[in-house]
């Protein structure tokens, strides 16, 4: 029995012989309203129904589900199904039995929505493979229609391969696993990747088992990382590292290989449990060393190019997989600790000579410093004792300056050839860092490459001349400039200080001298040697005072009697002695 007439129930009292006859009496509007009526389902709101499609075009879907008149549905609640059309029989959700028009008001989504959560749960436990509806694109992959509700597919579960367009499975139907639901947020994960990876997984299986070390494969470039470049070997990804790309260094991959590319590789290594497999391209050609000139030796010169660089030094590539190494210490004949970005930089062409060359264990040292001649190597020539030059201040110590005269030539001047009169405690106080400071020529130190240099001795020794006016018991004026414990040093004129102790800074009245004071100052001890000159300005009224009551003293005392007197033969002058001396004295009065 059709749906149309299960429900239909003959009228009791119906007069089949009138009716046949023509004489049947009219039947009332009610009565065959009510007859009708019947023959209807009856359709209660809310709730879900099943309908059979009737029409089916771009905007809407028309569905009978038995009612006395059709329900119309958006065509977009049936996006998810493209494959749609009349006769087939679908979920409808009953909003409203008539609506103003007096038209059947149904849903399709609100219908598929009342069941969903109990189809996906059912669908996670049974492993079951779903039909999905991929709506539009997400933040880390697509939003896909699951029965009514929206399930995110992550961009790592659309395929094993790395999906580079996601913009080509819009709108497009597919059958997914459902991997992961949250009960509390009602959040769905599918995965389509889940489909194909136990068909996958045998495929590999297959393919391992027949891998060797050293076979030759073609592949296909399906992703390129910064760190090397992964190859599909028709079902199975290896890995080429990026140091394995190329005898030559890489800095990226996407120069030697492109997306899609197909290529030859090696098979270096494989781990059959973790499925990983280590590939070459570099390995099928020779090693760039085998190539070398073989007539390239020790004290060749060689070009290349700067592709790597640290502080202890630089790479250079000859050619394209052979390099040496160019340590700072080759980079200048100075002896300065300097790092070898001070000389050179990434990308530079540069020229050098082959120090060091071991073909076994390729490798194969250089310098750049070879280019230029040693200037210690005809030192004396250049600076000779005694010239004159202009150098720069590199640094201090305590002792001295160390100066370069140019790259390569340092020389120090000691403390105590700065100045001949100042006396410099620390070479700061006399210049800085970075200066230019004249200096002469003192000393040669060829074997440990070092100058003894001066600065004093651009000069004449001024203590010379000092010498002749600073004697000793002279008196000079003098200012205090520097009050200590130990004593006072006084400036005697603008070259030349000397120093008082304590006991000579007393004053005549008897109060101690203070800085800044000018008083006159007594020479008591000048070395030249040392240059020391000893003051005090005590002495110059301690002994005038000291001479006078000398002079009075000895005023003061008798006489002597000037007369020799004769005490006895033995101890007296002979006559004889007397006349000599006489005839000495005349003689020299003569000049004789």
């Amino acid at each position: 029995m059709s749906e149309l007439t299960k429900n239909v129930q003959p009228l009791q009292d119906f007069d089949w012989e009138q009716f046949e006859n023509g004489t049947s009496a009219n039947v009332s509007k009610e009565e065959l309203d009510k007859a009708y009526d019947e023959t209807l389902n009856k359709v209660s709101e809310h709730q879900v129904v099943d309908g059979t499609v009737i029409s089916v075009d771009k905007k809407e879907v028309v569905v009978n589900i038995g009612y006395k008149s059709d329900g119309i549905i958006p065509a977009s609640e049936f996006r998810y199904n493209p494959d749609l059309k009349a006769g087939d029989t679908v979920e409808v959700y009953v909003e409203n039995a008539e609506d103003k028009k007096g038209q059947l008001v149904l849903s399709h989504k609100k219908a598929r929505l009342s069941k969903s959560w109990d189809r996906v749960n059912a669908a996670l436990e049974n492993q079951e493979v779903i039909n999905g509806y991929i709506k539009c694109r997400t933040k880390g992959g697509m939003i896909v229609d699951v029965f009514g509700i929206e399930a995110f597919l992550p961009g790592s579960q659309i395929d094993v391969h790395p999906i580079r367009d996601y913009d080509q499975f819009v709108d497009k139907t597919m059958e997914f696993k459902i991997v992961k639901i949250n009960q509390e947020f009602r959040n769905v994960v599918v995965s389509h990747k889940a489909l194909i990876e136990a068909e996958l997984e045998a495929q590999k299986q297959e393919i391992m088992s027949k891998l060797e070390k050293g076979q030759i494969l073609e592949g296909t470039v399906k992703n390129i990382t910064s760190y090397g470049v992964f190859v599909d070997l028709g079902g199975v990804d290896g890995l080429i590292h990026i140091t394995d790309l190329s005898w030559g260094r890489v800095d990226d991959p996407h120069k030697v290989v492109e997306l899609d590319q197909k290529i030859n590789v090696v098979i270096l290594d494989f781990d059959e449990e973790k499925k990983r497999i280590a590939l070459g391209l570099k390995q099928l050609t020779p090693h760039p060393w085998d190539a070398l000139d073989p007539n390239l030796k020790v004290g060749d010169h060689v070009k290349g190019k700067v592709v790597v660089i640290a502080d202890y030094g630089a790479f250079v590539e000859i050619q394209p997989g052979v390099e040496g190494l160019i340590h700072v210490s080759e980079m200048s004949w100075s002896q300065h600790l300097r790092s070898a970005q001070e000389f050179l930089k990434v990308g530079d062409e540069v020229e050098a000579v082959i120090i060091t060359l071991d073909r076994d264990e390729r490798k194969m040292s250089l310098g750049i410093k070879q280019l230029k001649e040693d200037p210690w190597e005809a030192i004396e020539v250049k600076y000779p004792v005694g010239s004159k030059h202009t150098a720069k201040v590199r640094n201090f110590t305590n002792f001295g300056v160390f100066v370069e005269l140019e790259e390569g030539v340092d020389g120090l001047i000691h403390i105590s050839d700065l100045s001949w009169t100042k006396k410099v405690k620390h070479p700061s106080e006399f210049t800085q860092v970075g200066a230019q400071i004249d200096v002469i020529v003192l000393d040669i130190d060829k074997e440990n490459r070092r100058l003894s240099l001066g600065h004093k001795q651009l000069e004449e020794n001024p203590w010379d001349v000092f010498e002749s006016k600073y004697t000793v018991g002279s008196i000079h004026d003098g200012k205090i400039v520097e009050l200590m414990e130990k004593g006072a040093v006084v400036q005697l004129d603008e070259n030349v200080e000397g120093f008082a102790t304590p006991k000579h800074l007393v004053k005549e009245d008897g109060s101690q001298a203070a800085q800044g004071e000018t008083l006159p100052f007594k020479v008591i001890e000048f070395n030249k040697d040392s240059k020391r000159i000893i003051l005090s300005h005590s002495r110059t009224f301690e002994d005038p005072k000291r001479e006078e009551k000398a002079a009075q003293k000895k005023a003061r005392a008798p006489k002597k009697d000037d007369t020799p007197k004769i005490e006895n033969v033995a101890a007296s002058t002979t006559l004889g002695d007397i006349d000599v001396l006489a005839e000495l004295k005349a003689k020299m009065e003569k000049g004789e």
